[in-house]
């Protein structure tokens, strides 16, 4: 349930509305846009009298909100949210980003691959420390090393990291490593446990959709994370799992203005994963900026064909520079401006 206020109606009289619902052990969630207040009410919403409650000096109109997400729904807060990944770097609202790395992070050349990829306008450097492989024989990542690596390259180019987290008793390591994006893969995208954990942080999170999940689990996996206090969501459609095998996983394109409906929320396509090979991620990535998403996360390394993961989806630095121009003239034209770097 939602309760769209007046205008004008001042913060005294909001802050006794709020204590009431309250009252009625109610939770709220408050949203301040340049038009309007709205107020939702979160919990059971069967304890409230519509009527009354519309009925109140300071209430306009009361509406029933059917869908189970709550706080990433857009009836609650209509305007876009931007989140802050620090260094400067916003993300929704108008605020496109770029996100580009190796899949692993393998050595060295971490910092070879974070140059080139600046240079080329990228604005986040994403990169896997704790790599979740379907063969337990397959390589696992450099754990904390890797996330020290990630670090270094990160603060020689003042760029936030985006790196996957995979267990809730990393937390705390993430927040030491000050890991500015801590990402949800797709495998863990209802590992409720990690969910609840990193939504009692306020580190910006990168939610990818499950491998066979619908938009409205991704959003109420986003939901466990917001109910925690954290609602630094980042949305990610990556692909799904269909009957289709001449891709890796089928893009959902449609998943970006859906998503956009229903939540506030700041939508990222991923190309690698969703596809699967190099010759497909530029072409969806650029879909993918035509249809209104808030960025890209987009592999890059050095040389492809020795990386340690996934080196059949990544692009090297001069396809990656290719792609960005490409990026940069649709965000000319559908939106009149560059991308942001």
């Amino acid at each position: 349930m939602i309760a769209i206020l007046k205008k004008g109606a001042s913060d005294q009289s909001v802050s006794h509305l709020v204590s009431w619902i309250h009252k009625k052990g109610l939770d709220t969630h408050i949203s301040r846009g340049k038009e309007e207040t709205i107020i939702g009410l979160v919990g059971d919403t069967s304890r409230i009298d519509p009527f009354l409650l519309e009925s109140m000096d300071i209430v306009d109109q009361v509406k029933r909100v059917s869908e189970p997400f709550k706080k990433a729904n857009r009836k609650f807060h209509p305007e876009d949210t931007s989140v802050d990944c620090g260094h400067g770097v916003k993300i929704g609202a108008g605020h496109f980003q770029v996100i580009a790395g190796p899949c692993s992070v393998e050595g060295e050349n971490l910092i070879r691959i974070a140059r080139r990829v600046k240079k080329a306008g990228a604005t986040m450097l994403r990169g896997g420390a704790f790599k979740p492989r379907t063969s337990p024989y397959a390589y696992q990542g450099m754990g904390a090393e890797g996330l020290d690596l990630l670090r270094e390259a990160a603060d020689e180019l003042d760029m936030p990291i985006v790196t996957e987290i995979m267990d809730p008793r990393d937390v705390q390591l993430f927040l030491d490593k000050n890991i500015e994006v801590m990402q949800i893969g797709a495998r863990n995208a209802q590992n409720f446990p990690l969910l609840k954990e990193v939504g009692k942080t306020n580190t910006p999170v990168l939610l990818k959709r499950g491998m066979s999940g619908t938009l409205d689990e991704l959003l109420m996996a986003a939901e466990y994370i917001m109910s925690e206090g954290n609602e630094n969501v980042i949305l990610c459609e990556r692909g799904i799992r269909t009957f289709e095998t001449r891709t890796r996983n089928t893009f959902d394109l449609n998943a970006v203005p859906v998503l956009h409906h229903l939540s506030h929320l700041p939508v990222v396509a991923d190309p690698s994963h969703a596809t699967g090979y190099t010759r497909y991620v530029e072409p969806m990535a650029l879909a993918a900026t035509a249809a209104g998403a808030d960025g890209l996360e987009i592999e890059v390394h050095d040389n492809p064909s020795k990386a340690w993961s996934d080196g059949a989806q990544a692009l090297t630095p001069d396809q990656f520079d290719d792609t960005m121009r490409r990026i940069r003239a649709i965000r000319e034209v559908i939106c009149q401006e560059t991308v942001q770097e």
